[in-house]
């Protein structure tokens, strides 16, 4: 036999495995890559020959095993090649331990593990220490150590009794059987073979069943597969010999059929997936040939358990899946992690995205995926919850900015989580299961409440629903999510810790929702943001489930039926009355605040909606002075809140009428003291209690000039009509952008801060780059930026027009209203961009304004066009402030605007510097004329159009405009007789 001699150097290593009593895998201590490893065989000794497959051990061949496992696995040594036989591949060789520099063949010869080779086999190399060897073997002998022992039965003791999976039969084992003895015990194994990162080949202890256990919750990169002649070489030069003769002998040479079946399955060769080896190398390294905890978790169907491993690093034990996971080597998979407990299956899965982030190993190239949310940072604020919108979003009113300020109202949706959806009464849309009981359990907790609030994330979200929501900025909308603490949860008795590592010192509102079945956790994609108390909102989630709470029992819904009395006929409502009357003082829920003295209320005894308004007081109308302070004031009183109503009748909109008390306190009371309101009077007093408390409370907002009675005289009391009266209407100072014709203009508002912050806003825009077609596709009504001709400016403005179908190209044209001036063009599409919601929901600050009084021609009549240049020049003619009092409005246009459409704004319009009505100017022009007189009229119409008619007068006197030839009143239609009716009765 050939053999050449080694290298007589020493070598340090690490001990990586044992496959036998007398051989060891040894690699090189390198922590950068995979490092090189030896298989070394000790010099001149033979162990005893485990059971291979269809075999048994040979006596004592386990001992002998354990001992060189325990004596060596893991620790680091110094090696030396003593002789190589190249005929099998071998190479034997001493090995030190290096702590103590002890001989590791003179330890198991010592103990009588092993023997040593006879000098009459010695056909090549021996050991260089073989005398000492010889001598400890006597020794060992003598003592009966080992498999030296010479007590009756000994030998036959040590052979294992193994099953048939210890020796390649695992037809018989029952993998169900076991899992359900030792589901969630943990059990003893020795870890014979690592096949992959997350896949291993056990003894479990003491059975010896040999098993494949998949590790739960994760899959390494897999290693591939081999061709078929290797594994029959492999298989050929792997066996177990003794360092003896039969395996020096040169080997049989492979059959004709194994070379035939190698060639035809060398191209069936899988290589090793990326990092495959690296994730094989990180377990071996760690388990192979260790003693290891596994807590079988489940069976695959291939009879595969599945289990979590647990491997001791000195004194704790470490969790061989969130290691593999943490460094790159492992990826999270959900089929496996369903059968493990939740907080571990989040440690894995915040591990993986740990792991992305760093692009450790496996993620090296990883991309993740686009997100439409953005992380909010150092947004902290305290406030009082005023309205709950549904059972994930809440307005919360900021302590930090003052009552009245539109901004100190801030909508938050809760964080990560998902309640059933609410409905939408006007698409006949009901509440969801449970949707109701999220939003009223969170009513009862949180309105009037402090909480404090953390901003995490905001997200575009698609106004359109599906996925064929166009992707422009007009469909869409940000939203702003955060968590949210309760300051005091003590009172509620809810019982729930704040989430762990909180800085927040009360309740999280998402959590006691999902706690209680209320509402889900949503699963994020990778990178998505998310609720900073995500493991939390989770856990809560478990709790629900395993409790059948709320949305997880397996009980009916809750079913409410509920009459809503405002989409109801006004008929409907009078037929409701006299239940409401009968029940005198009633329990209801304010839904909603319409308006400053009109509210949407809920009763529960008669499970109803109605509209309710209170008598003889009213608040200033919408788009009026003071209108919006009542509504604030009122949602922040009474919004959502308990309150007690009392029902007198019922108006002919279907609208009751009677007085409401929130804890006590006549809530009309409230709003006339602050000012904002006035009592009317002249049905009568009688049927309103506390008319005596109402009377006083808007004597005392008199007194004090408070807001609507900021000019008010005392002692000027008179009815309807007075000057008094008129003097106090409200006063504008306005500049004029835009006139049209018929007397129409535009004006925008002096004081308005609202245009200085406008412009600001879009002064900072970037707007050099023009939209791509097709990802921006603005249609009829959608608020974009348009560049006004004159100037080059960017405004915002309203489509009015728009080409049918999509942009085709650049130069197709858009007919534009500019929402804060009041003019229109046509612009091109390469003239738009779009616009980010916070600029556009702000409304178009331009105010549609007429003439009071008069009626001035339009563009298409005689003397229209005079007019209309005349009007130009009085109020176009520089950047000139005027002085609007508004003397009624004219809503007949509707809520929409565009240009000559929307509220319009009857005014007389004085022009401070030449200390003159512009309306009176017009009428001396003989360019317009005064309306006809109504049969009925108040006094203060009278009295402004007695003062007008002086100066119609002078112009028809003079022959002015349209007065050149003569009377032009008989001719006017409206002063022509009336058509006499037919006869008969209609």
């Amino acid at each position: 036999m050939a053999s050449t001699a080694g290298n007589l150097g020493w070598l340090n290593g690490r001990v990586k495995a044992v496959p036998s009593g007398d051989s060891l895998v040894i690699v090189a201590n390198s922590k950068e890559g995979i490092p090189p490893e030896k298989t070394i065989t000790l010099s001149s000794l033979i162990a005893p020959k485990l059971a291979r497959r269809g075999s048994i051990d040979e006596p004592f061949a386990w001992e002998s095993r354990e001992f060189l496992r325990k004596l060596c696995i893991g620790k680091d040594i110094a090696f030396r090649v003593d002789y190589t036989v190249p005929s099998i591949g071998r190479e034997f060789g001493s090995v030190l331990i290096t702590n103590g520099h002890t001989n590791v063949s003179f330890l198991v010869v010592a103990a009588g593990w092993a023997k040593v080779r006879d000098q009459g086999q010695q056909k090549g190399e021996v050991s260089p220490l073989l005398a000492e060897l010889l001598r400890l073997e006597e020794q060992a002998k003598q003592q009966g150590l080992g498999r030296w022992n010479r007590e009756p039965g000994a030998s036959e003791a040590s052979i294992r009794n193994l099953p048939p999976s210890a020796i390649g039969d695992s037809g018989n084992f029952d993998a169900m059987g076991l899992l359900a003895s030792n589901k969630g015990s943990p059990m003893e194994v020795i870890v014979e073979q690592v096949r992959d990162g997350s896949t291993l080949r056990v003894y479990l202890l003491p059975s010896f069943q040999f098993v494949q256990v998949f590790v739960a919750g994760i899959q390494s990169p897999s290693m591939g597969r081999r061709a078929a002649s290797e594994v029959v070489i492999e298989t050929e030069i792997s066996s177990d010999e003794p360092n003896g003769d039969s395996s020096t002998e040169p080997r049989a040479p492979l059959t004709t059929a194994q070379r035939l079946a190698a060639s035809s399955a060398a191209a069936n060769e899988v290589a090793p997936d990326p990092f495959g080896r690296e994730a094989k190398h990180f377990t071996e390294i760690r388990v192979l040939n260790r003693e290891v905890r596994i807590v079988l978790e489940g069976v695959d169907k291939f009879s595969n358990l599945i289990g979590s491993v647990y491997y001791s690093d000195g004194e704790s034990a470490k969790d061989l899946a969130l290691e593999l996971v943490e460094t790159g080597l492992a990826k999270y998979v959900e089929w496996s992690a369903s059968l493990l407990e939740d907080d571990v299956k989040r440690r894995l899965k915040n591990a993986e995205l740990l792991a992305k982030k760093n692009r450790f190993r496996m993620w090296t190239n990883y991309v993740p995926p686009a997100t439409n949310s953005k992380a909010i940072h150092d947004q902290n604020f305290t406030g009082k919850v005023i309205e709950v919108a549904s059972g994930d979003c809440i307005v919360v009113a900021d302590d930090s900015l003052p009552f009245g300020d539109p901004s100190a109202e801030r909508r938050v949706n809760l964080s990560s989580i998902r309640c059933p959806k609410m409905g939408n009464p006007r698409r006949d849309e009901k509440p969801a299961p449970y949707a109701r009981e999220a939003k009223e359990f969170l009513r009862n907790r949180l309105i009037g409440r402090q909480v404090q609030v953390s901003m995490e994330y905001s997200r575009k979200v698609s106004m359109a629903d599906g996925p064929a929501a166009a992707a422009g900025s007009t469909d869409s909308r940000v939203m702003d999510f955060g968590s949210v603490f309760l300051v005091n949860p003590a009172k509620d008795g809810d019982g729930t810790a704040p989430a762990a590592g909180s800085q927040q010192t009360g309740a999280n509102i998402a959590e006691l929702l999902v706690a209680r079945g209320f509402a889900n956790v949503i699963r994020h994609r990778d990178f998505e943001e998310r609720s900073n108390y995500y493991d939390a909102l989770l856990a809560a989630e478990s709790r629900a489930i395993a409790g059948k709470k709320g949305m997880h029992s397996s009980k009916d819904p809750p079913v409410v039926h509920i009459t809503d009395l405002l989409t109801a006929s006004a008929k409907k409502a009078r037929d409701f009355l006299p239940f409401l009357q009968r029940n005198r003082r009633m329990t209801a829920v304010v839904e909603y605040v319409l308006s400053g003295h009109r509210f949407k209320l809920y009763i529960p005894k008669e499970t109803c909606s109605i509209a309710f308004s209170f008598s003889g007081v009213r608040c200033p109308g919408r788009d009026e002075q003071y209108s919006d302070e009542a509504i604030a004031l009122m949602r922040r009183k009474i919004m959502q809140r308990d309150v007690e109503i009392e029902v007198e009748t019922v108006d002919r909109t279907g609208t009751f009428l009677g007085t409401l008390w929130e804890a006590r306190t006549n809530v009309a009371v409230t709003l006339l003291e602050a000012g904002l309101a006035k009592l009317q009077t002249s049905f009568g007093t009688d049927r309103i209690p506390d008319a005596h408390l109402l009377v006083q409370a808007e004597q005392s907002a008199k007194k004090k000039k408070l807001k609507i009675w900021e000019n008010y005289v005392e002692g000027e009391d008179v009815s309807n009509g007075s000057s008094v009266e008129r003097r106090q209407k409200e006063e504008l100072k306005v500049v004029v952008t835009e006139v049209l014709g018929g007397g129409q203009f535009y004006v925008q508002p002096v004081a308005d801060q609202k245009v200085a912050s406008i412009q600001k806003q879009l002064a900072s825009l970037n707007l050099q780059e023009a939209p791509v077609l097709g990802a921006f596709n603005p249609k009829k009504g959608d608020i974009v930026l348009a560049q006004f001709s004159a100037d080059n400016s960017w405004n915002r403005a309203m489509i009015v027009n728009a080409p049918r179908g999509v942009v085709e190209s650049s130069n197709d044209k858009f007919e534009v209203f500019y929402v804060d001036y009041g003019n229109q063009e046509a612009v091109t599409f390469s003239q738009l961009r779009p616009i980010d919601h916070s600029v556009s929901s702000a409304p178009g600050v331009a105010q549609l304004c007429s003439l009071a009084y008069l009626k001035v021609p339009t563009l298409e009549e005689d003397y229209g066009q005079e007019a209309a240049f005349r009007l130009s020049e009085h109020l176009l003619s520089g950047p000139k402030e005027f002085k609007a009092i508004i003397e009624e409005r004219d809503t007949s246009g509707g809520k929409v605007k565009g240009q000559g459409t929307g509220t319009i704004f009857m005014v007389t319009l004085i022009d401070p510097e030449a200390d003159a009505s512009i309306n009176a100017t017009m009428l001396q022009d003989g360019l317009a004329r005064l309306e006809k007189r109504r049969r009925w009229e108040s006094k203060d119409r009278q009295l402004a159009m007695d003062e007008l008619e002086k100066f119609q007068t002078e112009a028809r006197d003079k022959r002015l405009g349209m007065w050149e030839y003569g009377d032009i009143e008989s001719d006017d239609e409206e002063s022509a007789p009336p058509l006499r009716k037919s006869a008969g009765k209609r």
